[in-house]
């Protein structure tokens, strides 16, 4: 982002885990508490980058191996005589779907509860730097009146 800019940059979906990085905007006068609630968001989202990341990539590996040994099965090789990517039907990839997510279920699950906490302590730091805030403003204002 350039160097006048005020806000977060949000740039374009990342090729692994199809997230879209963030690049936090960082204050001249950042106080502790802000830093504090910068740091937990850009935990989050490295956290999420690599769960992603590395939860596509198993899947786009068992998927190609599922379809790979299906077609095998029927004496079928990955490619057609066109030199097509050969498929499977899609009560067949129903299959894969079903096994790798119950596969994955606890995964998945933790996934969620560490979500879950990663949000509610960023939520908790906002709502802290947002009453901060309010009350600066208002010692400003107040301060303003009595002049």
């Amino acid at each position: 982002p350039p160097a006048h800019s005020h806000s977060d940059w949000i740039g374009p979906p990342d090729k692994h885990s199809n997230l879209r990085p963030v690049i936090f905007y960082v204050p001249p006068e950042e106080s502790a508490l802000e830093r504090r609630l910068r740091e937990a968001r850009q935990e989050a989202q490295a956290s999420n980058q690599r769960f992603w990341a590395q939860h596509n990539r198993a899947f786009r590996q068992e998927k190609e191996e599922f379809i790979y040994s299906r077609l095998k099965a029927k004496g079928l090789e990955m490619r057609d005589e066109s030199g097509q990517k050969a498929t499977l039907n899609a009560e067949e990839m129903a299959d894969f779907y079903k096994d790798f997510l119950s596969k994955n279920f606890k995964k998945h699950l933790q996934y969620n509860r560490d979500w879950y906490k990663r949000n509610f302590r960023i939520t908790f730091l906002m709502g802290q730097v947002a009453l901060v805030r309010a009350l600066r403003w208002l010692r400003r204002r107040k301060k303003n009146v009595e002049q």
